[in-house]
């Protein structure tokens, strides 16, 4: 089953995305059914988790200054995302980045050596800020930590402890769910 997002219902979950929806509405249709995204309640999660994690699609790289990320370099942070152990800049240079904002040498690693990455994401990881890139591994990465089967259990807390370890965010992205219902025509 494929399910077609139209700009206006974009907008009606992201109303600040006006510029932006156009950069990623292609992509998000054309490759929501190879990662399972295929029914209206996967989508609604999707959008909503997204509509968070990037502002509005303002943000396809984790906001910060370069010693922000010193948390991602060294330490116990830095071994759990696969960044080396020494400070070497890793923290900085494999950032959250996407529509998700997938962070760490271990999930860019996991990513390139996926059959859907084209191009080489650990030496040149701003591909993932580009549109294509930022969804490709949204989804990729909503797929590969089982989301469509929280979002078929319409679990909005566990979708956000996978995405983001904990619950930050989480009455700002139940209110873009709820948008997200509404657009989707799931509810009125």
């Amino acid at each position: 089953m494929s399910i077609e997002i139209t700009k206006e219902q974009i907008l009606q979950i992201m109303p600040t995305a006006k510029e932006r929806v156009g950069k990623y509405l292609t992509y998000i249709n054309s490759y929501a059914e190879v990662f399972g995204i295929d029914t209206q309640l996967r989508m609604a999660h999707y959008l909503a988790q997204i509509a968070h994690e990037s502002g509005e699609l303002r943000w396809t790289v984790e906001q910060g200054s370069k010693s922000y990320f010193d948390k991602y370099d060294t330490g116990k942070l830095a071994r759990q995302l696969g960044n080396t152990p020494q400070k070497d800049g890793d923290g900085y240079k494999y950032r959250g980045r996407g529509l998700i904002q997938i962070t760490g040498r271990a999930n860019y690693d996991a990513y390139n050596r996926s059959a859907f990455c084209k191009g080489d994401v650990l030496e040149n990881p701003e591909l993932l800020e580009k549109p294509l890139g930022a969804v490709k591994s949204s989804m990729w990465w909503w797929k590969t930590h089982g989301l469509n089967i929280l979002a078929d259990n319409d679990d909005v807390v566990k979708i956000t402890k996978k995405i983001n370890g904990g619950q930050n965010g989480l009455k700002e992205r139940c209110c873009y769910l709820a948008r997200a219902k509404r657009a989707l025509g799931m509810c009125k």
